[in-house]
């Protein structure tokens, strides 16, 4: 009997919800500095606000994480997507500040849950010997496409083209949030083995090469933080994280400003501009998780093809930030920004990798750890972006008006150092330690 093809269907669920996840957080690229404009905000204040997404969702990784590898991503999923939908029609039609910040914080609560969720599906339905293949499919190729296409659809599209206003451009990609919901509802199951529409060959092809876990045992075991702190290779990993994702704001929240007030560039222009980091991203998610599963069956060995591909993108993604310090056309800059996440973002797909590996049948908790220490260096790293740009703002005198300068070099040189240190982190960890013994 041929196997079916469900697993495919909860693939493209799995690259929707990626996609969907960054289209909507990467919208700050766009309504920041909307919000900037209207409210007066410094570039401090404009981060300090940016960073009340990341209290929330640094908190929330670890239980999500429980609750997803205890009772599975469906309903979980399927209610924390609409939530964070109905928190980006909040940020839209609010004029209110401390509202403004409530929603901000409610929209990182919500999407906490995301990636631990799809952690836990890509153990599950995905078989081994392609698992990493696709996670860099789902984390990092539809993740980054969709914070591509958020400031080309908010920005250029729906602003530029259409002339709407950002709250109500806003509103509409929420929308899609709703319907996304609804469509994860009905089509997808936590597991093959709960799934009627999964034949028996399907559930023999994705089982390959690993000992099935009884759901009901998976529920009834509990994850062990003892041995999780005594790891020294999730400890490694979590200091990677902190710099990976504390970096990574930048693209998030800066990146926008950077094009239109640095370079002065229009909203239509700055739309694509700005999303083309993210497509080199979405590209680097590709070549990491081929890189990794390719080497994994050439060598066989998994721990130093993790490594390395880890501190190979980042030590290169680390120069091309050099090269963009020293470069001051902007067209030029965004492009070699656009190779830097590149080479930095094929990581990424190592990351998932990296936590199925420690993890096993925890592997959404595990992947919640090391997101909450990336969560944390979304917290600090902002407040430290916007003061770097703050000390190097000077204001000067043009035709009689005050004009203010920033140099936005220094910015970029942390950024570098950053990515340097992440790389060396990588050679730190060792995937096949894992926190728990039991094979998966």
């Amino acid at each position: 009997m041929a196997p079916t093809n469900v697993r495919w269907i909860v693939f493209a669920l799995a690259c929707a919800t990626s996609f969907l996840l960054y289209l909507h957080r990467y919208s700050w690229n766009i309504i920041g500095p909307q919000l900037q404009e209207e409210y007066s905000f410094t570039n401090t204040q404009t981060a300090f606000l940016f960073s009340l997404f990341y209290y929330t969702y640094a908190t929330g990784q670890i239980p999500s994480g429980i609750v997803a590898d205890r009772f599975g991503p469906h309903r979980f999923l399927s209610t924390i997507v609409a939530a964070w939908s109905a928190a980006l029609v909040g940020i839209a039609f609010t004029g209110n500040l401390v509202w403004l910040g409530f929603w901000r914080l409610l929209f990182g609560a919500t999407q906490a849950g995301c990636y631990p969720s799809l952690t836990n599906i890509s153990h599950k339905w995905f078989p081994l010997r392609q698992r990493t293949t696709l996670q860099g499919w789902v984390a990092t190729t539809s993740g980054r496409a969709g914070g591509a296409m958020s400031p080309i659809i908010l920005g250029t599209l729906l602003m530029g083209v259409c002339g709407l206003r950002w709250q109500l451009a806003l509103t509409l990609i929420a929308a899609v949030g709703i319907i996304h919901c609804v469509a994860f509802y009905l089509f997808f199951r936590d597991s093959p083995q709960n799934d009627p529409r999964v034949n028996d060959a399907e559930r023999e092809l994705i089982a390959g090469g690993t000992v099935h876990v009884d759901d009901s045992e998976q529920q009834q075991s509990i994850f062990s933080p003892k041995l999780a702190l005594r790891n020294k290779s999730l400890k490694w990993f979590t200091v990677q994280q902190f710099l990976d994702a504390g970096s990574d704001v930048v693209f998030v929240g800066l990146i926008g400003t950077y094009f239109l007030m640095a370079h002065e560039f229009d909203i239509g222009k700055t739309g694509w501009l700005a999303s083309l980091p993210l497509w080199g991203g979405a590209l680097g998610g590709i070549v990491g998780g081929w890189l990794n599963d390719t080497f994994i069956r050439r060598t066989g060995n998994r721990r130093w093809t993790r490594s390395t591909i880890g501190f190979v993108g980042k030590v290169i993604g680390c120069g091309m930030l050099v090269l963009v310090v020293m470069q001051s056309d902007g067209v030029k800059a965004a492009w070699l920004l656009m190779a830097a996440k590149f080479f930095s973002d094929w990581s990424q797909p190592t990351t998932w990798g990296t936590c199925t590996d420690l993890g096993g049948r925890f592997s959404a908790t595990v992947f919640s750890i090391i997101n909450t220490a990336g969560t944390i260096g979304g917290i600090v790293m902002p407040i430290v972006f916007g003061v770097v740009l703050d000390v190097f703002t000077t204001i000067s005198i043009v035709n009689g008006a005050e004009v203010k300068i920033t140099d936005w070099n220094p910015l970029f040189a942390l950024l570098s150092g950053m990515y340097l240190a992440s790389g060396a982190c990588w050679l730190m960890v060792d995937c096949t330690n894992r926190i728990h013994t039991e094979t998966e």
